[in-house]
């Protein structure tokens, strides 16, 4: 093990939790202004729509079939072996099979969206069936664009520049913010405008962020003469791996809300939505913390420094008591915090409350073992519980509604259950691989 390598790692480390910390700190705060902002330029109902429409675009993110995420590892190993020329390969071919993938995808929705009864997926008759297919359709567009520039993000993370992540969100939340407040000071309610704004905000910020590194970086700057099947081959392999989580985590992470707007409405997704906002505090949080270490457990692994991976680990469970104790005073202080923050639109309800707080302390839990364990790719475990996860999410949240009378919390309990074989079978997994099984 060399110690200075060790040293080196840890210090980049602390450098990138430092670096990332005031900007997650304007980027949450500017994610906490801008929902009152849309509630009050939408109103309740629309802000709901669009609550439910940006769970179902970000599916899209699954089509990347895991590349992103291979990427992020293929590109921290190369570094480790000290092979940049590997490193740029893995780029450019990334960055090509993504733009395929995106002009394909979306050429094909653009054909079928005329197809899909648009009021029947939002449950919704306050807007035409045209009008919400317009409103998709400009949302799924600027997406498609973001998904290919966002792979900016996994080249930072490769190269352990998690701060510019961090840097990323807080750039495109207060583009966003600046755009919803212009469209609430001078112009009429327009779901279509806040569509068209928001997502370009979301393309401008990671235009930005790739030309600024990309000049500065040259050599990093992808070209199709780098692109090789090896690489695809070895980039896919891993990424069919990860795309297999990545269904689980779309599935569980983001049917929440479809589900509350077929079984209660669309106004109750915002009730939930503001709850969940709330919460997302300390799993954002904790994110700042655990973000940095996948790339830097992906280097500490690949030079066999495994003493420096079990001390690394062994802090995340202790901070993880902290981290129950704030979610229990949050969970106290919730209907407070929303009456001074979003006011009488918006009413709690306990059940949901508790809910959410063990969505997060599973949640949380459930990253301090998968951040090491993908890493490492050493996904088998975790593939089998989210296929299992995957098959019991929506008809367990279902049944816990319709047949055990529960309310909204019902379905985060039926999300909690299906994350809960992660929790046991990961923490496991990840103490036989530190004692060398």
């Amino acid at each position: 093990m060399n110690t200075a390598t060790a040293k080196q790692r840890t210090t980049n480390y602390i450098k990138q939790v430092k670096g990332s910390f005031v900007f997650k700190i304007l980027a949450i705060t500017i994610s906490f202004l801008l929902i009152p902002l849309m509630i009050k330029y939408l109103g309740v109902e629309q802000y709901g729509i669009w609550s439910t429409l940006l769970s179902i675009v970000s599916w899209i993110v699954m089509f990347d079939i895991g590349i992103g995420n291979g990427l992020r590892n293929k590109i921290s190993e190369s570094l480790a072996k000290d092979d940049k020329q590997e490193a740029i390969h893995y780029i450019s071919t990334s960055y090509i099979i993504i733009g395929l993938i995106s002009v394909i995808l979306l050429s094909i929705f653009i054909v079928t969206s005329f197809y899909v009864p648009w009021q029947s997926v939002f449950n919704t008759t306050i807007l035409s069936n045209e009008a919400l297919r317009h409103i998709v359709t400009i949302t799924i567009l600027f997406l498609f664009l973001n998904f290919w520039l966002s792979l900016i993000n996994q080249v930072f993370n490769g190269l352990q520049k998690t701060s510019l992540v961090v840097f990323n969100q807080f750039l495109s939340n207060f583009l966003a913010l600046i755009s919803v407040y212009i469209l609430y000071k001078y112009f009429e309610t327009s779901l279509f405008k806040l569509a068209f704004m928001y997502g370009f905000s979301l393309v401008l910020s990671n235009f930005l962020l790739s030309a600024w590194f990309y000049l500065k970086n040259r050599s990093f700057i992808p070209k199709l003469k780098y692109f090789g099947q090896v690489y695809v081959k070895s980039i896919t392999s891993l990424g069919l791996k990860f795309f297999m989580i990545q269904i689980a985590v779309i599935v569980i992470f983001t049917t929440d809300k479809i589900l509350i707007t077929q079984l209660f409405g669309p106004e109750y997704v915002t009730s939930y939505d503001v709850v969940f906002k709330l919460f997302s505090v300390i799993t954002i949080f904790y994110g700042l913390i655990a973000a940095p270490l996948w790339s830097a457990y992906s280097d500490a692994f690949h030079r066999h420094d495994m003493v420096w991976i079990k001390k690394i680990i062994l802090r995340q469970l202790k901070l993880y008591i902290l981290i129950v104790l704030v979610t229990g005073i949050l969970a106290i202080l919730t209907p407070t915090i929303i009456k001074l923050w979003i006011g009488s639109e918006v009413t709690t309800d306990t059940k949901l409350v508790i809910a959410i707080a063990g969505f997060v302390l599973v949640s949380t839990w459930n990253t301090i073992f998968a951040t090491f364990i993908n890493a490492i790719d050493e996904l088998t475990i975790q593939i089998y519980t989210s296929i299992i996860a995957i098959i019991i999410n929506i008809p367990l949240s279902i049944l816990l509604v319709q047949y055990f009378n529960f309310g909204i919390d019902g379905i985060v309990l039926g999300t909690i259950i299906s994350l809960s074989l992660f929790a046991i079978f990961g923490s496991r997994q990840t103490y036989l691989i530190l004692r060398g099984n």
